[in-house]
C-alpha cells in the first residue's frame, strides 16, 4: 500500500511537497507511479526537475536521467539544471559535459546556475581548450562578472595555474563574498606564490573583509609549498593569536613543515592543539602526527599513533613507511610494507614502494633500491613520478644505461616522460652520467615547453662532466638568453666544466660575473672549482691568494685541490702549507693524507711519506675502497678492491688468469 494517507490532487505542487519530504527509493517510486497515473508531470517542467534531485540525491542516477529524457523536449532550463548537478554529484564529468555541448546545439540558454557547474566540469576535467570555450560562452551571455560563475571561473583559471587570469577575473568582479578572496587565494597555495597570496591576504584586511580559518589555511600552503617554513610558524602563531581556529588541513600544513625543520618543540605543541581542540579523530591529521614523529626518529611515538588509528587505511600506512624510511630504517620500512599486504589485504601503492626505494637510495644503497624497484614492477605497481626519478637517479650513479633506457620507456608508456619536469630532469641527468650526450642532449629539447633551472643545470652539468665545455657554456649562455636567472647551482656546473676543459680566462670571467653581474655569493664549491682550475693550470700563486681572501675558512676540498696542483706541479712550497692547513683540520681525509705521502715519496723525501702514513694508522683514518659494476642481464654487480667475490661468480678469476697470461705472451 502506499504510505501516503489519501491520494493527492493531481496539482503538480502537491507532488512537490510529497517529493520533498521523500526519504527512501521506495516512496520515490511511489509517488512518481502516482504522477504519472495522474498525468501531472506532462507540461511540469518543475516536477521533473524535482525528481531528478530526489533521485539523484538517492543514488538513482538511472532513474534520474529517464525522467530527464522523458521531459527533455519542454526546453526548461531548470530540468537541465538539474540533470546537470545530478551527474556532477555522482563525478559524471564527461556526461555532465556531454549535457552541456547538447544545450549548445539545441541553443538552450544557460543561466547563473549552469555556468559554475559546466565550470567546475572543466577544472576536474583540466582541459585546456575546454575551460577557455566555456569562459568565452560566459563572456558572451554576460554572467562571466555574475558572483557565482567568477568564483568558478577563478577557481578554474587557479586550478590550471593561470594566475593572471584568475586574478583579472576577480578585480573586474563588481560584487566579492568571502568564497571570491578564498578561492583567489587558494590558487595562490597551490602556485606557491606566498608573495601572491600574502599581497592578497593584506589586502582583505585593509578592505575590512575578515579572513577566516579557509583564508588562513591557504595562506600557510602558500608559505609552505613555497619552502618558507619559518614563515609558516610566523602564520600560525599570528593566527592562534588573534583566536581564529585551525583547521585540520591548517594543522596537517604546519606539522608536515615541522617535520621538515625537525622542530620537534613547535610540532609537539602542534599536537597539543590537535588534543586540545578534538581533531585527533581527524584520519589526515593522525597521518601527519605519525610522519612528524617518524621523520624527527621517534619511531615510537609515531608506532603508537599508527596501533591507535582505526581503521587503518592505505595513506596511515604509508605514513608509518615513509617515516621508517626517511629515518634511515629501510629495513624496517620493507618489512611494513610487506606486512601491510599479509595482514591486512591492502596493496602497496606506488607511494608505498616509492617511499622505500627513495629511503634506500638516500642512503646510498642504490644496488638495493633497484632490487625494490624490480619487485615493485613483478606486483604490478606502475611507477608515478617520484618513483621514476628515484631509481633513475640510481641508475645514473652505476652507469645502469640499459636499465635507465628500460625505465624511459616505461615512463613514455605510463605517460609521465616528456612532459613532467621531474622525469625529465632526472633522464636528462642519468643519460649524462652514463656518458650517452646525444641522449641527453634529445631529451633536453624535448622539455622545451617544460624546462626549469633544473634541466638548464642538468644539461650543463652533462656537458661538463663529460670534459664538453664548450658545450656546457653554450648551454649557460643559452639560459640566460632564454631569461632563466641562474642560481649558484648553476655557476658550480659551468665553472665545474671550465675545470675540467681547463678554460682558465673563460673560469675567470664566469666567477667574476657571477658576483658582480648577478650578484651571487660564492660558495665553498665556486672556490673549490677555482682553486682547482687554476691549480691545474700551473697558476699556484694566483691559486694561493684566491684562497687566502676567501671570506670563510677553507674546507678540505680546497686544500685537497690546491695539494693536487701541488703534486702535478711539483710545488713542494705551496704544497706543504696546503699539508699543514689540512693536518690542522678537524676532519681530515685518508685520500689527502695518502697524497701527501705519495707527493713525499715522488720528491724523494721517503721518512716525510712515511711519517705521514703512520699518521694516518695512527688516526685510523681509512680510504674508500675503489669500485665498479658492470649491468649484465639486467643486474648490476659491484666490485669493491680487494673484496672477495660471491662463490657463484668464482669464474671471473679463471678469466682474469687467462687474460694475464695473454697479456705476458704478448710482452
Amino acid at each position: 500500500m502506499p504510505w501516503f494517507p489519501r491520494p493527492p490532487s493531481p496539482d503538480p505542487s502537491s507532488f512537490d511537497i510529497l517529493l520533498r519530504r521523500c526519504s527512501s527509493p521506495r516512496q520515490s517510486k511511489q509517488i512518481h507511479s502516482r504522477i504519472v497515473l495522474c498525468g501531472a508531470l506532462q507540461g511540469s517542467a518543475v516536477l521533473a526537475a524535482r525528481l531528478v534531485s530526489v533521485y539523484s540525491r538517492q543514488g538513482l542516477l538511472a532513474d534520474a536521467s529517464r525522467v530527464f529524457l522523458g521531459a527533455e523536449s519542454c526546453g526548461s532550463i531548470l530540468l537541465w539544471n538539474s540533470i546537470l548537478r545530478a551527474n556532477l554529484s555522482h563525478g559524471r564529468i564527461g556526461d555532465a559535459l556531454a549535457l552541456y555541448r547538447r544545450m549548445r546545439v539545441l541553443d538552450l540558454p544557460a543561466d547563473g546556475f549552469t555556468l559554475p557547474m559546466v565550470v567546475r566540469c572543466c577544472s576536474s576535467m583540466g582541459a585546456s581548450e575546454l575551460c577557455k570555450a566555456v569562459h568565452g560562452h560566459a563572456v558572451i551571455t554576460g554572467y562571466s562578472h555574475h558572483l557565482h560563475v567568477a568564483n568558478e571561473l577563478i577557481l578554474m583559471h587557479g586550478t590550471r595555474g593561470d594566475m593572471l587570469c584568475a586574478q583579472q577575473i576577480f578585480e573586474e568582479m563588481p560584487l566579492r563574498n568571502i568564497i571570491s578572496w578564498n578561492t583567489l587565494l587558494a590558487g595562490f597555495a597551490g602556485a606557491g606564490d606566498s608573495s601572491g597570496a600574502s599581497d592578497l591576504f593584506r589586502r582583505m584586511e585593509s578592505e575590512r573583509v575578515e579572513p577566516n580559518s579557509v583564508s588562513w589555511t591557504s595562506l600557510l600552503s602558500a608559505h609552505a609549498r613555497d619552502g618558507k617554513n619559518s614563515g609558516v610558524l610566523n602564520l600560525f602563531c599570528e593566527m592562534t593569536a588573534r583566536g581564529t581556529r585551525p583547521t585540520p588541513e591548517s594543522l596537517s600544513v604546519v606539522l608536515s613543515v615541522c617535520a621538515e625543520m625537525g622542530s620537534a618543540g613547535e610540532g609537539k605543541a602542534v599536537h597539543s592543539v590537535v588534543v586540545r581542540d578534538g581533531l585527533e579523530g581527524y584520519v589526515f591529521v593522525r597521518n601527519s602526527l605519525i610522519s612528524f614523529y617518524g621523520m624527527l626518529g621517534n619511531a615510537e611515538e609515531a608506532e603508537l599513533l599508527f596501533s591507535q588509528t582505526e581503521p587503518k587505511s592505505l595513506v596511515t600506512w604509508n605514513s608509518l613507511i615513509s617515516c621508517h624510511a626517511a629515518a634511515g630504517l629501510h629495513e624496517q620500512a620493507y618489512q611494513l610494507l610487506l606486512e601491510m599486504e599479509e595482514t591486512t589485504g591492502i596493496r602497496p601503492d606506488s607511494v608505498t614502494w616509492s617511499a622505500v626505494i627513495g629511503g634506500l637510495a638516500a642512503q646510498g644503497k642504490a644496488v638495493e633500491s633497484l632490487e625494490i624497484f624490480r619487485q615493485m614492477q613483478e606486483d604490478g605497481v606502475r611507477a608515478n613520478s617520484v618513483t621514476a626519478a628515484t631509481v633513475l637517479s640510481a641508475c645514473a650513479e652505476f652507469a645502469a644505461l640499459r636499465l635507465g633506457r628500460e625505465l624511459h620507456g616505461h615512463t613514455l608508456r605510463a605517460s609521465t616522460g616528456d612532459g613532467d619536469p621531474l622525469v625529465g630532469n632526472a633522464l636528462v641527468s642519468m643519460y649524462a652520467k652514463c656518458g650517452s650526450l646525444k641522449d641527453a642532449r634529445n631529451m633536453f629539447d624535448k622539455m622545451a615547453n617544460n624546462r626549469d633551472l633544473i634541466s638548464w643545470n642538468s644539461m650543463i652539468s652533462g656537458y661538463g662532466i663529460n670534459g664538453l665545455g664548450e658545450e656546457a657554456i653554450g648551454v649557460f649562455e643559452g639560459m640566460v638568453d632564454a631569461g632563466v636567472d641562474p642560481d649558484g647551482v648553476s655557476f658550480v656546473a659551468v665553472l665545474s666544466a671550465c675545470r675540467h676543459a681547463g678554460f682558465v680566462s673563460e673560469g675567470r670571467r664566469l666567477f667574476h660575473r657571477m658576483v658582480h653581474r648577478h650578484g651571487i655569493r660564492p660558495w665553498m664549491e665556486h672556490y673549490a672549482c677555482m682553486v682547482d682550475l687554476l691549480g691545474r693550470a700551473g697558476l699556484l700563486e694566483e691559486a694561493i691568494k684566491l684562497v687566502k681572501r676567501m671570506p670563510m675558512e677553507p674546507n678540505i676540498w680546497v686544500w685537497g685541490s690546491l695539494l693536487n696542483s701541488c703534486r702535478m706541479h711539483r710545488n713542494d712550497g705551496v704544497a706543504e702549507e696546503a699539508a699543514s692547513r689540512i693536518f690542522a683540520l678537524e676532519l681530515e681525509t685518508a685520500g689527502s693524507c695518502m697524497l701527501l705521502s705519495n707527493i713525499y715519496a715522488s720528491w724523494g723525501r721517503w721518512e716525510d711519506s712515511a711519517r705521514v702514513r703512520v699518521l694516518t694508522r695512527r688516526k685510523d683514518l681509512r680510504k674508500s675502497p675503489g669500485q665498479s659494476w658492470i649491468e649484465l642481464n639486467r643486474v648490476v654487480h659491484v666490485f669493491l678492491s680487494g673484496a672477495l667475490l660471491p662463490q657463484e661468480m668464482a669464474g671471473v678469476y679463471v678469466v682474469l688468469e687467462e687474460l694475464n697470461q695473454l697479456i705476458e705472451s704478448w710482452e
